[in-house]
């Protein structure tokens, strides 16, 4: 990567309800790219974006029925997603909403150049609609029952009104050029996928709503009888929160992470937009797969759900992290389960990671002896490699990988039953700078613990009192 700086955003999370674990292990796989960048580029060089989007007529609905203002219900759920994502310990540099007022004011400037440069006209729209998505739907897009893919349990609405739409179509070769381009999407999966929809046909898109209809929206700047498609609005929260910090330019690799469901707009919508715009473009845009959870697909209208902040709570943040990034969704769908989690964080962490530290500290606090600290070497090519490819699950099992040559170690040496001080000296010297190297490669994935480990293992002295992983 030859760019100077790095920008990493998610999906801004649907407000008609709270988050699940499927939501947010696209923040977990965010934060962990960022950190790593961090690492590379030094912490001012970085900027992580994460947060929810408001607008809409789901939430203007969700409200209604809760017999509350649009206002209060986006900011009790916006607060409360905010809570699960911060429970998980990720470090974001701004939690954006689409309500900020910055917001408001880029979405219509935004809005205002495209239209501007006659890419926005006025026009009638018949068709489907599925409010779940927030998107409008062709008959390709929904099962036999003729039910949205993604939210079966809800009614799709025919709909006809008169919209501003943005000429989509006359982008279509564009987006196809620069999707060609290998390493704009990824996987090669998704980016195959995104060259299907172009040579199915792009149509120009409605990115207004008639206000008598969704009233709940950012006022569009050329008409006060229309509010900003709540897509096209969602998208600009990438612009408004990392331009003005100077990481909307061509110094910047930009990376969305997102979800398959999330793809079609990131990849072929939102380049459209800023090539309209005349716009920095995005570098990266890498999409994972689902999170199922006990066989089951994971859904809010389904209530099939398991927060984050529960998981946490049985397990602790870095166990969460851990268990994500090494078997999480990063290329394709993932079935998961508390039993999994809880064999995983016994195995690799409980009898793995903190038993090979907890014995190398009693070891080194019984001997008496003094561990002076060398230089720790810059993370090697075949880690940084796994993450320049988005494989951070492939990354932490090759830093197990080195544990395991570590435990191999101290088990064939029996450190514990050398006499010689001289020889127990040399040993227990070599694995602990060889665990303190371990350590280096572990922030990005479980930054609470790597830190615990730096300061138990950053001293010639060493002593540790508290066990890492309570054996479940």
């Amino acid at each position: 990567m030859d760019k100077k700086k790095v920008l990493i955003t998610t999906a801004i999370d649907y407000t008609n309800d709270v988050i699940h674990i499927g939501h947010a292990y696209q923040k977990i796989l965010a934060d962990c790219l960022a950190r790593y960048y961090r690492g590379l580029l030094g912490k001012e060089n970085v900027y992580f974006l994460t947060g929810t989007d408001e607008y809409g007529s789901t939430n203007q609905k969700a409200a209604e029925k809760r017999g509350i203002t649009p206002e209060e219900h986006v900011d009790e759920i916006s607060s409360k997603d905010k809570a699960e994502l911060d429970s998980l310990n990720l470090d974001y540099n701004r939690f954006i909403r689409t309500t900020d007022s910055d917001h408001h004011e880029t979405a219509q400037k935004f809005f205002q150049n495209v239209f501007d440069k006659g890419d926005i006209y006025k026009g009638s729209y018949t068709g489907l609609y599925c409010e779940g998505c927030e998107a409008y739907k062709t008959m390709s897009e929904l099962d036999s029952d003729g039910r949205c893919l993604l939210h079966p349990t809800r009614d799709i609405q025919k709909v006809e009104e008169e919209n501003y739409f943005f000429k989509w179509s006359e982008y279509a070769d564009f987006l196809k050029q620069l999707i060609e381009a290998k390493g704009f999407v990824l996987p090669e999966g998704k980016r195959r996928e995104m060259l299907g929809f172009i040579e199915q046909g792009i149509n120009d898109l409605p990115v207004t709503r008639p206000e008598y209809k969704v009233s709940w929206g950012i006022q569009a700047p050329n008409d006060p009888e229309h509010v900003i498609y709540v897509w096209f609005d969602a998208l600009i929260n990438y612009f408004t929160a990392a331009e003005p910090e100077g990481f909307w330019n061509d110094d910047t690799h930009i990376i969305h992470v997102l979800g398959k469901d999330n793809a079609r707009w990131h990849a072929l919508l939102w380049p459209a937009m800023l090539k309209s715009a005349g716009k920095t473009l995005p570098s990266t845009i890498y999409v994972h797969g689902f999170v199922n959870l006990n066989g089951e697909k994971i859904s809010k209208s389904k209530g099939n759900i398991i927060r984050p902040s529960e998981l946490v709570s049985q397990f602790g943040a870095d166990a969460t992290r851990y268990y994500f990034i090494k078997h999480g969704p990063v290329i394709e769908d993932v079935d998961v389960s508390v039993d999994h989690i809880k064999q995983v964080y016994n195995a690799d962490l409980a009898n793995g990671l903190g038993n090979t530290a907890s014995r190398l500290a009693r070891l080194a606090e019984t001997s008496g002896f003094e561990f002076p600290l060398s230089e720790l070497k810059k993370w090697d090519e075949t880690f940084t490699e796994h993450f320049n490819n988005f494989r951070v699950d492939l990354a932490v099992q090759y830093v197990w990988s080195k544990l395991g040559v570590l435990d191999k170690h101290i088990n064939d040496n029996k450190p514990w039953a050398i006499k010689d001080a001289p020889h127990l000296q040399k040993i227990l010297a070599w694995e602990i700078d060889e665990l303190r190297e371990i350590i280096n490669y572990l922030e990005p994935f479980i930054p609470e613990t790597a830190s615990k480990l730096s300061a138990v293992f950053g001293e010639e002295k060493i002593s540790l009192k508290e066990q890492l992983f309570p054996r479940l």
